[in-house]
């Protein structure tokens, strides 16, 4: 079997990378067709050709409709046996971000991964942050400087090191939905406009990931997998990030603002994330329709979580 896919990174982490596993284990996979910079998460096949430098968000031509879950947020047919549009609210509740997992076994990226000979802070949780264009809008699903800065101290307060992601979206294979690197920018009084990057460079014990990539390896990904399997916790926006940090079997903090991953159990049960590798999840929803209503994002049980959990 030869699987060939091009998704959303999401996607590919639930969808494609667990079902080639799941192959390998039984010597059935042949060979994996993929984005550039990919092949570290099929470590465990030796036939990796990283073909694509971009992603589809079309799933009927980007190789998931040849996969067993061919929808990431729920495989109805295969728990209930009837589309979700049949379901009751309640059978909804339960189906929400339960796959078919029959054939679906995650690698185990922690222990594949994980070297403490690598120079890294000790003791540090990492903050996944995003600010690109959500389908063709600006974005409203965002940590804002302060809630960096205040993510930040209490971090730094309570004896942890934080390591800072936010991609420039140069260092990977792309979707529609990040074509545009934007800036996250504040005027912070006493100061002037600083991004968020600036932020970085002025707390001690805050680093970014940019820093270490290349120290460790020539490929983005495989850097940052050595860092994941090194980290206490994470902290992350929802979407492709939050589930690449639920691979690590620590506590996860999610801020989800859009998608499916809103409806009621997403996080629950049976659900994918936990799954990955039974990581503690803790997502924390602020709609985004709520937001734009309000004016602002609440991160107020953010925060209250993350002094919960770190």
């Amino acid at each position: 079997m030869i699987i060939d896919v091009n998704p959303e990174f999401g996607y590919e982490l639930v969808c494609s990378i667990p079902y080639a596993y799941w192959l390998h284990q039984r010597g059935e996979l042949d060979g994996v067709i993929t984005c550039k910079n990919m092949k570290p998460f099929y470590y465990f096949c030796d036939n990796v050709v990283e073909k694509y430098n971009h992603r589809s968000i079309n799933n009927n031509t980007n190789g998931v409709q040849n996969l067993p879950n061919t929808w990431i947020h729920h495989n109805a047919i295969a728990v209930f046996g009837k589309g979700y549009g049949d379901l009751t609210e309640d059978e909804q509740h339960q189906v929400n971000g339960v796959l078919d997992y029959t054939k679906w076994t995650p690698p185990p990226l922690l222990d594949y991964y994980f070297d403490s000979s690598i120079d890294l802070p000790n003791k540090f949780v990492v903050v996944c942050n995003r600010y690109n264009l959500e389908h063709g809008e600006r974005p409203v699903g965002f940590f804002n400087i302060q809630c960096l800065y205040d993510i930040f101290i209490y971090l730094i307060e309570s004896g942890y090191n934080v390591i800072y992601k936010r991609p420039r979206n140069t260092e990977f294979s792309t979707d529609p939905n990040e074509i545009e690197n934007l800036d996250i920018k504040a005027n912070v009084e006493g100061v002037g406009v600083i991004t968020d990057y600036q932020l970085v460079e002025m707390l001690d014990g805050v680093f970014l990931i940019d820093d270490y990539i290349d120290k460790i390896s020539n490929n983005y990904n495989e850097s940052q997998l050595k860092i994941f399997s090194r980290a206490s916790g994470f902290v992350s926006m929802g979407g492709g990030n939050s589930i690449l940090c639920s691979y690590f079997k620590k506590p996860v903090i999610i801020y989800v603002n859009t998608s499916k991953d809103i409806r009621p159990g997403y996080f629950e049960g049976d659900s994918y994330f936990k799954k990955l590798s039974q990581s503690s999840i803790y997502p924390i929803i602020d709609k985004k329709d709520d937001i734009i209503k309000r004016g602002y994002n609440d991160y107020s049980e953010l925060y209250n979580t993350i002094k919960k959990v770190f």
